[in-house]
């Protein structure tokens, strides 16, 4: 696997955590920026907390299987 690939798969678990932090501490920056308030409006506060643990979820769980499936 190229450095490059591993930088990806890395910064998707990074990013990930990230989202799933700001979303379990409901950090008011976060959520008032133009692409969260978007889900803010159609989910309210709280779906799009609960959007944004499940996104970052995701994001961990590809770049985790991306380092231990991809050769």
């Amino acid at each position: 696997m190229e450095p490059t690939e591993y930088f990806i798969l890395i910064l998707f678990i990074a990013l990930g955590g990230f989202s799933i932090v700001a979303a379990v501490l409901d950090l008011d920056w976060y959520f008032q920026t133009s692409g969260a308030m978007t889900f803010v409006k159609w989910l309210g506060r709280k779906g799009a907390r609960v959007f944004y643990i499940l996104l970052g979820l995701g994001l961990v769980a590809c770049g985790i299987a991306g380092l231990v499936f991809w050769n």
